[in-house]
């Protein structure tokens, strides 16, 4: 897999604001997961304000809606409309978009404009008084004015900082598949993001690549775990098994999968101080997300633009740009970490009463399809990582670093 989301952000925002940025990914190639990304209003804002929007549109996908629907009976538990009116309501769009055309976005500004070293991987951190080191692979060390570590829930840069801990198993699975339209039977899947929910478990649905593409992430809970992994191939057996009793709209959808992967979905509580002398973390090395609310990529890349704001504003005082920087996201990433969490035993309502109101407020009409109870999220999507200062020019800092170890590739 290639550099992560949101390294490349960042490194495309400290760009924009004169710094010199190097990007070192231990992979060979840029390359992402063959799989879907919601990018919400607070995400599309960041890309906007990097001249991407437009871009990520003509390559996105806008669905009409968020729609809830029980997972037995089809019938609506919620509706929130989303094209045009996340426009109005939250300052931007919602895009659905494939992971590799995002990354190729991102990779082409960057590559114009920053150093990408590939098949660069990086064994030590350290940090001085006035510069932060990295010892590669190969024994070469290279010097920075600052090094941000990109590299995931198994961040290295993360262990040298707070010390080694294991991320805990959430006792969810992972099933992701791509299926052509061509292969469903017409209009089977409507412009929507659609949430199929029911006890301990859920299924995401929406189009990518103009309509051409459903993508699909299938969430249960389970008893065993598997390596955490975007590359362990599951057959579509295993995929329908999981899933009895489902409506047949939606098991016409699971046997359609082809290629189907899963991973175990893995954890962290957040850290309060993500930053040591020079180097600081961003994205799932300083918070893992959960897929719940669709935020891993959303929170790296409002993590990305403020880094870039906070050093332009204090070019020659590192400390007091990451302390401004831990400041502003600390709080806003911890508040949505917890908030996934809800939103995950929401999703599941495993406990049979819980589970047994819902069914009967949708069978009964007394549940307000138009007042999405479910999903409160207008704190989360009005959010604007872009006004909270005036970028100013940089001035002392020279050179900027992000680290980006992915996991392997399919």
């Amino acid at each position: 897999m290639g550099g992560g989301l949101g390294g490349l952000t960042a490194a495309l925002a400290l760009a924009r604001n004169g710094f010199e940025t190097h990007v070192f990914e231990q992979a060979s190639e840029l390359r992402e997961v063959g799989a879907g990304i919601t990018l919400s209003p607070n995400a599309t804002k960041v890309l906007r304000a990097l001249g991407l929007e437009e871009e990520l549109k003509t390559r996105g996908f806008e669905s009409d809606a968020i729609v809830g629907r029980d997972w037995t009976t089809a019938r609506p538990l919620f509706r929130v409309p989303l094209k045009g009116s996340s426009d109005s309501r939250f300052g931007a769009a919602h895009v659905d978009i494939h992971r590799a055309d995002l990354l190729d976005i991102l990779a082409a500004a960057v590559r114009s404009e920053s150093r990408i070293h590939l098949a660069t991987r990086c064994v030590a951190v350290s940090s001085s008084d006035h510069r932060a080191s990295l010892t590669l692979q190969d024994g070469k060390r290279e010097e920075f004015d600052l090094v941000v570590g990109c590299d995931g829930i198994h961040s290295s840069v993360r262990a040298a900082l707070h010390g080694f801990d294991t991320p805990r198993f959430t006792g969810n699975m992972c099933w992701r598949a791509l299926i052509p339209v061509e292969r469903l039977p017409p209009e089977h899947i409507p412009a929507d993001v659609t949430i199929w929910t029911g006890p301990g478990g859920h299924i995401v649905t929406f189009h990518i690549r103009g309509g051409a593409l459903v993508n699909l992430v299938a969430v249960r809970e389970v008893t065993h775990w598997v390596e955490e992994s975007w590359s362990t191939k599951a057959g579509t057996h295993e995929l329908v098994a999981a899933y009895p009793g489902v409506h047949n709209d939606l098991r016409i959808l699971l046997e359609r999968t082809d290629h189907c992967f899963k991973w175990g979905l893995f954890d962290r509580d957040p850290l309060k101080i993500w930053s040591a002398g020079r180097i600081t973390l961003l994205g799932d090395a300083a918070h893992p997300m959960l897929p719940f609310l669709g935020q891993g990529a959303a929170m790296a890349m409002e993590d990305a633009y403020i880094l870039a704001g906070e050093l332009a504003r204090s070019p020659d005082h590192v400390a007091a740009a990451l302390e401004a920087y831990e400041a502003e996201r600390v709080p806003r990433t911890e508040q949505v970490q917890l908030a996934v969490r809800r939103q995950g035993r929401i999703f599941h309502l495993t406990s049979p009463m819980a589970w047994l109101s819902r069914l009967f407020r949708n069978w009964t009409g007394t549940f307000d399809v138009g007042k999405p109870a479910d999903l409160k999220t207008d704190w989360l999507y009005a959010y604007d990582p872009t006004r909270r200062r005036a970028s100013t020019r940089w001035g002392g800092i020279r050179q900027c670093h992000w680290i980006e170890h992915q996991r392997a590739a399919m």
